[in-house]
Formats: structure tokens, sequence, C-alpha cells
């Protein structure tokens, strides 16, 4: 019997256990995937705490988990794009990727690159294609100066590399420890904390034209005294900050389609994005996993290697 993650209840990773399931059967359109790699993402344990039930409700038990990366097992009737073998990464809006086979959608799903490692496919999906949303969501383009907040995270990470990729000027809010690593890909580091927003207009040499929060806590504030114009900002965290000053707020759902997935693994392809691995754990230890996260100190993605 496959194995996958549940829960029963709101709470803390004490609740999270991994138990015998049930093989799924893929339907209509529908592929199922062996799963090698699924990253984690804050999302998921907000809603696993129960802080998102107004907008995502939970029916328990409840699986874990959009993003994906394995290789087909089994075709659903009307499939004709794949074949069982082949490699493949993306996402499913079940809540289930945490999981040895998960039945996908054939939609949702792309050809693994073969430079591309199991990691970054399972990494990818969620944080790839929300960065992708956010950063062309206030427009970024050649000669514009753009600010990303938690800039060394999971979605963070990537949206300063899009930015810069786009010709943009991209500064890098992050602790110390990220700051090499944020040098080292065309970013200009800026520590967060008291004093930031001085460091910011220091940095900038000159007006801030956009801004991409990854992280809340305030930083729609900042964008907002920074002068930035709240169609140039977008958060994929703070809606009551969105709702305050009217910003934008495009994130994975504006994002999670199977072309940009394609765009994505060109890049990543090309070398011209990095998608940064923080740590992989295997299934049981899926509590280890979300207790890294929910520090909100990891450098890119943590994933789970079933």
């Amino acid at each position: 019997m496959p194995k996958a993650v549940k829960y029963d209840e709101y709470g803390g990773i004490d609740v999270l256990r991994v138990v015998e399931v049930e093989p799924p059967a893929p339907g209509a359109g529908q592929v199922l995937v062996r799963v090698v790699a699924a990253g984690i993402n804050p999302g998921e344990a907000a809603i696993r705490q129960g802080l998102m039930d107004s907008q995502y409700p939970t029916t328990f038990p409840s699986g874990q988990g959009s993003d994906l990366a394995g290789t087909v097992a089994e075709l659903g009737p009307g499939v004709d794009a794949f074949a069982v073998g082949d490699e493949v990464f993306g996402f499913t809006n079940d809540r289930a990727s945490q999981a040895e086979l998960v039945a996908v959608p054939a939609g949702q799903l792309v050809r693994r690159p073969p430079g591309m490692s199991w990691e970054v496919a399972g990494a990818l999906p969620v944080a790839g294609t929300t960065a992708y949303a956010a950063v062309h969501a206030v427009g970024v383009g050649e000669g514009d100066t753009v600010v990303v907040s938690g800039a060394a995270g999971g979605v963070g990470s990537l949206a300063v590399q899009l930015a810069r990729d786009a010709g943009a000027t991209v500064i890098g809010l992050a602790g110390p420890a990220n700051h090499d690593w944020l040098t080292d890909h065309g970013v200009t580091p800026v520590a967060y904390g008291e004093g930031m927003a001085d460091r910011v207009r220091a940095a900038a040499d000159g007006p801030v034209d956009a801004f991409v929060d990854t992280f809340g806590d305030g930083y729609v504030d900042l964008a907002v005294n920074l002068g930035v114009q709240p169609e140039r900002i977008d958060t994929i965290i703070d809606f009551a900050a969105a709702q305050k000053y009217g910003v934008r707020t495009a994130a994975n759902s504006e994002g999670a389609r199977a072309d940009v997935l394609a765009e994505l693994a060109r890049l990543v392809d090309e070398g011209r994005l990095e998608i940064p691995i923080a740590g992989t754990y295997p299934l049981d230890q899926v509590r280890d996993a979300y207790r890294e996260l929910e520090q909100r100190h990891t450098r890119g993605k943590i994933v789970i290697m079933p």
C-alpha cells in the first residue's frame, strides 16, 4: 500500500502523520505519478494550522502538498500527451502531493528537462509560478528599480532572479547570512530591521519603481512609504495591507499554468534561474521538514523525497 501525509484536525506539526492509503486511480484526463520529490510551502502550514479556513476550508482527513515531480505510472482515459515512464513535474490542487502516488490532471504537468535535478523539479512549481506572477503583476522591466522582501526565501529567491532577468536593478531584503548569495546573483542586499527604509533609499540611489512582498509583516507599508505606486506593489501574503492600500495580490493562482512551468523550466535549463534547495527530508520526516520551514529562515526550498 502506498503512503501519504494526512491530518485529521487543524494544528501544529504534531497533527501530521504518514499512513498507508488506497492507491489512487487516475480519472479521465489524469495521470498517476509516482512521486520522487515534493516541495513544501508556507501556505500549506497556514492551511493546516487553520489560519486560512475562510479561504481554503478543509475536509478531514486532509492530505497535504501541491508541488510534485516524478514518473508517470499510469494514464487515465483520454490522456495522450504523456506515456508511462515519462519524467514530469507540476502541481496538484487536491492537497495530495506529499505521498508516494498522486493522480494529477495532465494539464498541470510538464516534462522534466534532463538537466534538472529531481529536487529542483519538485521545488519549482508553486514558488516559481508565484514569483513569476508577482514579478509580472508589477510590470518589471528594463531600467526599473525593484525591491523584494524575503529575498532569499522560497519565492523571494526566484523573484529576485526573474526581476534581474527582466533587466531591472534589484534590491533584496534579507538577513546578513544571505547577502553573499544575493550579491552572487546580481542583487543588492539590504538588511531588514530598524533603519531599513533609509538603507533602501541609499541602495536605490533614486526612486523605487516596484516592490514585491513575499514575507508580510509591514513590508507593504514600507513600499508605500518609499513612494511606490499601489499598482506596482504586489504582496503574496499581507492581504489586509493589500486591501488597505489597494495593492496587487497576484500569486500562485495567477501563475499556475503549464506554459509558465515550461517557461521556468527553460530558464533553469539555460542557467538563468537557480532554485536553491535548503534541505531534503524523507516522507516519514515530514514533521521535521515543516519545523524547519516554519522558522522562516531557510534559503530557498525544502523538499520531501518519498
